[in-house]
């Protein structure tokens, strides 16, 4: 598996040179998910962050109901894990599954703590990621108080062109917050 794509979001947020480059990539592990496979189930710690190398992952959780309710989709040159589980070492209330047979990336808690000691510049990188994380969520939070479902429908298929041709309507109304229903009446009145 190549780690080039890896290497270039890397570069996006910090210069680093081809041996700094080198030294991190080795930290991450490849790992192969069939669809519908697991990468972290709700009650389980988050032990691995990853990066998708290539496929498509959801990010969801499961109420009481069992209705299933989308946080994000992970696609390629995307990272993806549970942050609360993953640094506090608590069961998750997560579910990460692949949508698509897909390629990751994986690091452990402890190789990245490794990393934060023996490469500083590894902590501003993954501060940066973080940073452009939180800031993706709040516009997201904006949206959804500010936009309508329709509103927030065509952005996201807009935005996200390349993911929701791999998505059900059930998985799109699960990250929207409305019901498979309403979804299909949205999409009836834009034709």
């Amino acid at each position: 598996m190549s780690y080039d794509i890896l290497k270039q979001n890397i570069q996006k947020h910090i210069n680093l040179s081809t041996a700094d480059l080198e030294l991190i990539c080795s930290y991450f592990k490849p790992a192969s998910l069939k669809k519908k496979e697991f990468l972290l189930t709700q009650g389980s710690v988050c032990k691995l962050e990853g990066f998708v190398i290539d496929g498509c992952f959801r990010v969801f959780t499961l109420d009481k109901k069992g209705n299933e309710n989308t946080l994000y989709f992970a696609a390629k040159d995307w990272w993806l894990m549970d942050i609360d589980s993953f640094m506090n070492q608590v069961p998750s209330g997560l579910n990460i599954q692949a949508i698509e047979d897909s390629e990751v990336l994986l690091i452990s808690r402890r190789d990245k703590l490794a990393l934060y000691d023996s490469m500083p510049v590894v902590e501003k990188l993954f501060r940066i990621i973080f940073q452009k994380g939180l800031v993706s969520w709040q516009r997201r939070l904006v949206r959804n108080h500010r936009f309508t479902a329709k509103e927030r429908y065509f952005h996201f298929i807009e935005t996200y062109p390349g993911i929701t041709s791999k998505l059900t309507d059930k998985q799109i109304a699960g990250y929207l917050g409305i019901s498979h229903e309403f979804l299909s009446k949205i999409k009836k009145s834009e034709k």
